[in-house]
């Protein structure tokens, strides 16, 4: 079985051709520029070297018809028709409390993701045009819709619901939802495979830590909390988001500054964040190197990321009564000794403690706990396109 991976934004598409038997990653590119002048599309089949392929895409169904023509293509390609794809999997940002699981997609499925539109207004549209491009271009092929939020469906109210009038909840279905959950689910699953454990008889903090970050509270395979919120600008300070700030200060710079709402939001979300308050750069690789060039501002910056880190991950051992292991991934958790090492500093009351040595480690597994130590502290590089890929198998191995 040949699994299509299909991840759509505003103006890009990446794409993973996975051979379902072994697991292995056939083909994969990035569709740059859709819709702009310069579109083009990177793509690498297995075991050849990257090509670039250029051509005018206007849209996401242009995009992904090259898509297919790089796959099945004499010189690019790794398959002979399209008929040799099974499946699609479509990474799908918010299916709000519609869906707890990934899910063959059915009008009915295309209706509750457009109705989720209000919540993820930059994503959901852009994932809408995929799918639709998908039905049209490869007909009576199965499309499995695959959310960053079912994942934490499993949230109790206690933790998902937000203390303003409850009116709000039952008529807006305004509530915590989570992101990141297609990589917390698979790397909490290879995590109790690194550890020859069951899922089931773990407590996992997971620091999905990246220009885009999260902290996630896993007990028995399940999400008890997450930082993200309504959206994904709740939480950890991030490359470019604020994460946790007072509401208040929403107003007080909209009047400072002369500001709409939307302003300001917008300030929050772009101009914020490590990139706000170093202001030299959103790139933690660029952060580091300043401050080994003895930048103060710098080393602020990088003390604050580490500290919101590690007080999410002392309040999530507190709401699991304990954890047995804390987990970095992502570009940043999984690359950056320095900044699991920062973050770890603030555990040892839980039982952390780290090895400098094994700690040198970059896009490994890795578990780089001191011998002592009483909780694990774990690198644990993320897939979400393979989690993507195996949820859609399994659904339409039951087809």
């Amino acid at each position: 079985m040949n699994v299509l991976v299909i991840n759509c934004g505003s103006s890009s598409l990446k794409y993973q051709l996975i051979d379902m038997r072994d697991e292995r990653v056939i083909a994969k590119g990035l569709c740059e520029r859709i819709g702009i002048e310069g579109s083009r599309i990177k793509h690498t089949a297995a075991d050849k070297d990257a090509v670039i392929i250029n051509g005018y895409m206007p849209d996401h169904k242009a995009a992904i018809k090259f898509v297919i023509d790089a796959l099945v293509s004499p010189e690019t390609g790794v398959i002979k028709s399209v008929d040799e794809i099974t499946a699609v999997g479509h990474r799908v940002v918010h299916g709000g409390e519609n869906f707890s699981s990934s899910t063959i997609i059915d009008a009915t499925v295309m209706n509750a993701i457009r109705d989720c539109i209000d919540l993820a207004p930059l994503h959901n549209p852009a994932n809408i045009v995929g799918i639709e491009a998908c039905q049209a271009l490869m007909p009576g092929t199965p499309q499995v819709a695959v959310f960053d939020t079912a994942f934490h469906q499993t949230m109790p109210e206690k933790a998902y619901l937000y203390a303003v009038p409850y009116e709000y909840y039952r008529k807006y279905k305004l509530r915590k939802y989570g992101f990141h959950g297609t990589s917390h689910k698979y790397v909490s699953l290879r995590t109790a495979e690194f550890l020859g454990k069951k899922v089931e008889d773990l407590k996992l903090v997971i620091c999905h830590l990246g220009n885009g970050a999260s902290v996630c509270a896993i007990d028995g395979g399940k999400s008890i909390d997450t930082t993200m919120g309504l959206t994904p600008l709740e939480g950890l300070a991030m490359g470019t988001r604020s994460g946790d700030l007072d509401p208040a200060i929403v107003q007080f710079i909209a009047d400072k500054e002369h500001l709409t709402l939307k302003q300001v939001i917008e300030v929050l979300n772009k101009q914020s964040g490590v990139l706000g308050v170093s202001e030299i750069s959103s790139d933690f690789r660029d952060l580091e190197d300043a401050c080994d060039a003895g930048n103060e501002r710098a080393m602020v910056t990088m003390d604050l990321f580490a500290y919101r880190v590690a007080k999410y991950v002392g309040a999530y051992a507190a709401a699991m009564n304990g954890i047995d292991a804390v987990v970095f991934t992502a570009g940043l958790g999984e690359n950056s000794g320095v900044v699991r090492e920062d973050v770890c500093k603030y555990l040892n009351f839980l039982g952390v403690k780290v090895d400098k040595d094994k700690n040198k480690c970059r896009g490994i597994e890795q578990d780089f706990s001191a011998e002592w130590a009483h909780c694990k502290s774990l690198v644990i590089p993320t897939n979400e396109e393979l989690m993507i890929a195996r949820d859609t198998k399994d659904l339409v191995d039951n087809l």
